[in-house]
């Protein structure tokens, strides 16, 4: 009986685990780029993941190292990782030049030629990975 109240308390901790928008906050790696929204304020806070614990959320802006308490976070956006940079090479056969050179006596060699080319493209957009759930409304009296 008490093996079964175990198992079922442990499923219910899952459930509330992946529901729990905060954890997924807590999945960010250290250095992602972060908007959090507060409370009251007109502007986010660009700063960039440090870490969490579960009353505050602990971020970097500019050289400064920054605690947000959770109750004063309305949402945080980031931005996902991935390569702004782009690679493409290009190879060129050319076929062999038969026109004997003058005082040529080597037989006609093929030519390669080939070109890489860098881009960089722009930063991927923020994405919300966290709302302030909200509030039940206060019982009237």
């Amino acid at each position: 009986m008490i093996s079964r109240f175990l198992i079922l308390l442990a499923a219910a901790c899952v459930v509330f685990a992946a529901d729990d928008p905060w954890t997924k906050v807590r999945e960010l790696k250290s250095g992602t780029e972060l908007r959090v929204f507060k409370k009251g304020a007109a502007q986010p806070v660009l700063a960039k993941m440090d870490e969490l614990t579960d009353d505050n959320l602990i971020v970097v802006v500019k050289t400064e190292q920054v605690a947000i308490a959770k109750d004063q976070i309305e949402r945080v956006d980031y931005r996902p990782s991935g390569s702004r940079v782009t690679k493409e090479t290009k190879t060129k056969e050319t076929p062999p030049d038969t026109t004997p050179g003058p005082g040529s006596h080597s037989a006609p060699t093929p030519g390669t030629s080939t070109s890489t080319s860098v881009s960089v493209g722009s930063k991927p957009d923020f994405e919300t990975i966290y709302r302030r759930p909200a509030s039940p409304p206060k019982p009237n009296h």
